[in-house]
């Protein structure tokens, strides 16, 4: 049985990740794919637990070394669960958020060294990396404004300020310039139609 595939969707708040990942669930589905779609976060029983805990309360209630070590129980979880089973069965596996996040939130916006990062990535994601990452990108500004603007119930790292915000979306698109193998960067200026010709674009480039 052919592996499935793994496509991952990064970047700062209110970039339009979610909603242009179920319609690229869509899209391939109409391709005749199976496909799981997942977020973390979250994405199994227990990483969900995990969310609720890391997701909620006042800004500060977690150094960025415990959100690291919060954000990569849930991963561990989430890969046993969900992930792995999913692509070892042949299906495709879309992912709202995966270890990019750590890397960007906890580590450029928080602190938290990318040494620790990286060893808690190989011990727990290992060779189980994506085939493609997606990167939104969008000035911060009309980022907070969307994602504020939608009513959010989880808005711990949104309100954790501007630069903490800048710093992220510096991290994510240096991210993506060390890894041009697997990471495409996505405008997500524009209308949805527009963004997800874009995605698509990259998916047919990359992986179809």
């Amino acid at each position: 049985m052919t592996q499935g595939r793994f496509i991952t969707f990064e970047g700062g708040e209110g970039t339009g990740k979610s909603t242009q990942a179920t319609r690229l669930v869509d899209w391939l589905r109409a391709r005749d794919l199976e496909v799981v779609q997942t977020r973390e976060p979250g994405g199994s029983t227990g990483a969900e637990d995990i969310r609720t805990i890391a997701l909620n309360g006042d800004p500060g209630r977690w150094s960025p070394m415990t959100e690291t070590l919060l954000m990569f129980a849930a991963r561990s979880d989430h890969l046993e669960k969900t992930i792995r089973p999913a692509l070892e069965a042949g299906r495709w596996v879309v992912c709202d958020r995966f270890a990019d996040s750590s890397r960007a939130y906890q580590g450029v916006g928080g602190g938290a060294p990318a040494a620790f990062i990286e060893a808690l990535d190989a011990a727990i994601v290992g060779r189980t990396q994506p085939d493609l990452t997606l990167i939104f990108d969008l000035p911060v500004s009309v980022g907070l404004e969307r994602a504020f603007g939608r009513g959010l119930f989880e808005t711990r790292f949104e309100s954790k300020g501007l630069d903490f915000h800048e710093r992220l979306r510096a991290g994510f698109l240096d991210i993506a310039a060390r890894n041009p193998e697997r990471c495409v960067i996505i405008d997500a200026e524009g209308d949805q139609d527009t963004v997800e010709a874009r995605i698509r674009d990259a998916i047919q480039a990359r992986l179809l």
